[in-house]
């Protein structure tokens, strides 16, 4: 559903007034910097995690040169959040405003007509994936999200689950799941920071072809971690994410509901059916994501032959926070993690 900004937009037309939003960077985010310092400086803005993160890899050594904004940062779900007036402000002002780009973001069009710096570089994650972005799926056994059914009043039932030719459909939005998308997307951040600030695009370029080495590296440890595993099949009793990195290492998946779902509650025959899948397959582990109670998947444990199954916990960074960051979190440590636990759930 769109958020309505109206009232936002106002709010910040009479900030940017009484401000003189002019200036570049009005909003600087680090203690002490004094107005030259804020105004010297680039403006990033991200919405997510895993963009903030590129950035600062991009920028290495060099990220003093820049304000990073991190704007969903206290755990708030990307497909939840919603922006506040400073929050469109600080878009507003900035010189590369960087999000996913999906209907979580739809109020992200109007946020940009009321930019100041008309200069502003912007990038949409999915514009630059491309036909690589994926559509969200209804899988076997999976609850539909009354908020992304299509409204088809008493039509035939069947035909809510098929795809049909010309109808459109949500794109997933958890592209940064794939770290081969990473890779593609760090080199657009790159390229839109070296026009951005041209004297050290030779130092952005090299951090992002060291960083994107990195990525690939990881990459062929997903490879080989999913080519002799013993399992292929993953297990959600819980939203599901992770369509973009089961797909890359061909890995096949059920869960109880999709990634984008609002739904907290699964029906009596979602969670028998992921319970005898379960059982089918011989799997040894549920699996859940972050943030999330496990009470599903505990359900699905407890209808199963032998009730012993492990519940494990894959990180899609929807929940990341400032504090975490603080913490030294980055997106390569929670993907490698993340590797950590699916050699656990495939063995």
């Amino acid at each position: 559903m769109k958020k309505k900004l109206a009232i936002t937009v106002f709010m910040v037309l009479v900030i940017c007034t009484l401000a003189a939003c002019g200036t570049k960077n009005t909003t600087a985010s680090v203690a002490g910097a004094t107005d030259k310092d804020a105004a010297s400086k680039m403006s990033i803005v991200t919405t997510i995690f895993p963009e903030y993160d590129w950035v600062k890899a991009i920028l290495g050594d060099e990220a003093d040169r820049a304000d990073i904004t991190m704007l969903l940062d206290n755990g708030v779900d990307l497909h939840s959040y919603q922006p506040t007036a400073e929050d469109i402000l600080k878009i507003s002002t900035c010189d590369v405003f960087i999000y996913v780009g999906g209907e979580s973001d739809e109020w992200v069009e109007d946020a940009l007509k009321e930019a100041v710096n008309k200069d502003m570089k912007v990038i949409n994650l999915l514009d630059v994936l491309g036909d690589k972005v994926k559509e969200e799926e209804i899988v076997e056994g999976m609850e539909a999200d009354h908020d992304h059914e299509h409204e088809h009043g008493d039509e035939d039932h069947d035909e809510d689950e098929h795809e049909h030719e010309g109808e459109e459909h949500d794109e997933d939005e958890h592209v940064w799941l794939s770290l081969r998308n990473a890779q593609i997307l760090c080199d657009k951040i790159a390229e839109t920071l070296e026009q951005t600030d041209p004297e050290y695009a030779d130092t952005y370029k090299k951090n992002a072809d060291e960083y994107k080495q990195k990525l690939d590296a990881l990459d062929k440890e997903y490879e080989a971690a999913v080519a002799s595993a013993a399992k292929k099949t993953l297990l959600f009793g819980d939203r599901f994410p992770f369509r973009y990195m089961t797909d890359d290492y061909g890995l096949d998946y059920y869960a109880a509901f999709a990634g984008c779902s609002a739904e907290t509650e699964a029906s009596f025959e979602t969670v028998i059916f992921l319970a005898e899948k379960t059982d089918e397959l011989g799997l040894n582990s549920i699996m859940t994501i972050e943030g999330t109670d496990k009470r599903i998947a505990e359900t699905v444990r407890d209808n199963t032959q032998d009730k012993a199954q492990q519940i494990l916990t894959l990180d899609s960074m929807q929940g990341t926070t400032s504090e975490d960051v603080s913490g030294g979190t980055t997106y390569i440590s929670v993907m490698t993690d993340n590797l950590t636990v699916l050699k656990e759930a495939l063995s």
